[in-house]
């Protein structure tokens, strides 16, 4: 088993599955409240935080890592990388699945001929670019960008600076593989195989997935629901955090 789990709280499980070269310490900021009702299961995706990497390092791979640390059967909620992640999950294992939250995901991060609602491969090279100049740097002025919004921004960077610190960073290989993961990915034609209930919830100032791609996923999901977030960029559990846990609680209410 690669991937390290850390589980807190009580209560229903929640699985929460982190981004593109980050790790579980992102979710810092919405722990406390969270584990109030939910035993939250904090994922870090192979080669990232405390997981070990993996071989071959494809979207399949990562699904079946994931799914191995899902207890019985679970809610699942991935963000922007992870919820591709947990899309895959819900596709390939099923039975592991209650519900699904997707959180500023997309079922194909690049733009192409026929889906605008995607980054172009330039701005992704020159984000390539950037990360390997300096990776850390990178990230938490990325983060910081998202927090902007927040009624407690300076609080909240000060919380997620400390949270890196804790873990190691990932290699350059690790971060590269991740990458091609994100840019080769294209779910779009299994989309409406998701039987399981399923909350977007994203940004409306969404640039890395854009708030399209969202409304497209809910015209294909046989039980959608979507909450979009005005003002919210890639990040809307960081910059509206009261606004994601609430429309969180709602769909996540307990089951009997």
């Amino acid at each position: 088993m690669s991937c390290h789990v850390e589980i807190i709280g009580q209560g229903q499980p929640l699985v929460m599955i982190h981004g593109w070269g980050m790790h579980s310490g992102v979710w810092q900021p919405l722990i406390k409240r969270l584990s109030q009702q939910y035993t939250l299961y904090l994922v870090d995706l192979p080669g990232m935080g405390n997981s070990r990497p993996i071989e071959p390092y494809h979207l399949h791979a990562l699904a079946d890592e994931v799914a191995q640390v899902i207890p019985g059967v679970s809610d699942v909620l991935g963000w922007s990388l992870g919820g591709l992640v947990a899309q895959r999950i819900a596709l390939n294992q099923p039975d592991r699945v209650r519900r699904l939250v997707l959180v500023s995901s997309t079922p194909r991060f690049v733009s192409g001929p026929d889906w605008p609602a995607g980054v172009d491969p330039a701005s992704w090279n020159a984000f390539a670019e950037s990360v390997n100049h300096d990776y850390k740097a990178t990230l938490l002025q990325f983060l910081t960008l998202q927090c902007m919004k927040s009624n407690d921004g300076r609080s909240t960077i000060k919380q997620l600076r400390a949270s890196f610190e804790t873990k190691p960073t990932p290699t350059q290989s690790t971060l590269q593989r991740a990458l091609h993961v994100l840019l080769e990915s294209d779910l779009r034609e299994e989309v409406s195989n998701i039987r399981k209930p399923t909350l977007l919830i994203h940004g409306d100032r969404d640039t890395l997935a854009p708030v399209q791609a969202a409304h497209w996923m809910m015209q294909q999901l046989p039980t959608g629901y979507l909450r979009v977030l005005s003002g919210a960029a890639h990040a809307p559990f960081l910059s509206h955090s009261d606004q994601f846990i609430e429309a969180l609680n709602q769909f996540l209410e307990p089951t009997t």
